[in-house]
């Protein structure tokens, strides 16, 4: 369950944070994290909701970690943005 670990540290959160927001063990969520022991369906489900990603790209079923229809039109929109900003600067020089 490396995700988790990405996750937590992409937040720059403690396993001590994220134990304390989900009610984890901070040793169990240890031993997800180096893959000692596996989340049953409860904890995947909180780690989900708590890092708001979907249950199946903690699995790893998925790369995508976007949760509803908003979080990919903000994403696609957000890309767009880029992608305009690149083309303004490319045209610049």
């Amino acid at each position: 369950m490396n995700r988790i670990r990405a996750l937590r540290e992409d937040r720059d959160l403690r396993q001590i944070d994220v134990a304390a927001a989900t009610g984890i063990d901070q040793k169990t969520l240890s031993n997800y994290e180096t893959g000692k022991t596996n989340p049953d369906s409860s904890a995947i489900l909180k780690l989900a909701d708590f890092f708001g990603v979907t249950a199946d790209y903690l699995l790893g079923r998925t790369e995508n970690n976007l949760v509803d229809t908003q979080s990919v039109i903000n994403a696609l929109d957000s890309a767009e943005r880029s992608i305009q900003e690149v083309r303004r600067l490319l045209k610049k020089g």
